[in-house]
């Protein structure tokens, strides 16, 4: 098994039994250690401070990881305390799969990636919104 013990407040982990997602950008398990802190952060689009959209899938997904960021900081937190992410993808294709892991591997870098649900959809609240995340964090 695949464990990560380098976070206190969580583990994640891939089971032998399962097979390896690190190359899809996640993790199978999460476990949340008593007397953590959770912070749940609402559902965060690809648009920036001004509300603007790019129209590139991987630049919205960048800047939808910076507004995870940005939320996190706000109470003390960063990606690094995530165990859980909601992935909403508009339109789902390997080809945006493998944009979202290298999104995802340019901010966990080699440290194992949180737990993951991705849910395909035809579209998100804003039009030409093309992604939106989800995410939970342990303190």
């Amino acid at each position: 098994m695949n464990v990560l013990t380098s976070q206190p407040a969580f583990q994640l982990s891939n089971p032998d039994a399962l097979y390896d997602p690190t190359t899809n950008g996640y993790s199978h398990l999460a476990q949340v250690n008593g007397g953590a802190r959770l912070v749940f952060v609402a559902g965060q689009g690809g648009e920036d401070r001004n509300g603007t959209l790019s129209a590139s899938f991987s630049e919205q997904a960048r800047q939808a990881l910076a507004n995870v960021q940005s939320a996190l900081a706000s109470q003390g937190a960063g990606l690094q305390n995530v165990f859980k992410l909601t992935l909403l993808i508009v339109d789902h294709s390997e080809e945006k799969l493998r944009a979202w892991v290298a999104e995802a591997d340019r901010a966990w870098g080699d440290q194992m990636k949180p737990a993951c649900t991705l849910i395909p959809v035809p579209r998100l609240a804003l039009e030409g919104m093309h992604v939106e995340i989800e995410a939970i964090a342990a303190l």
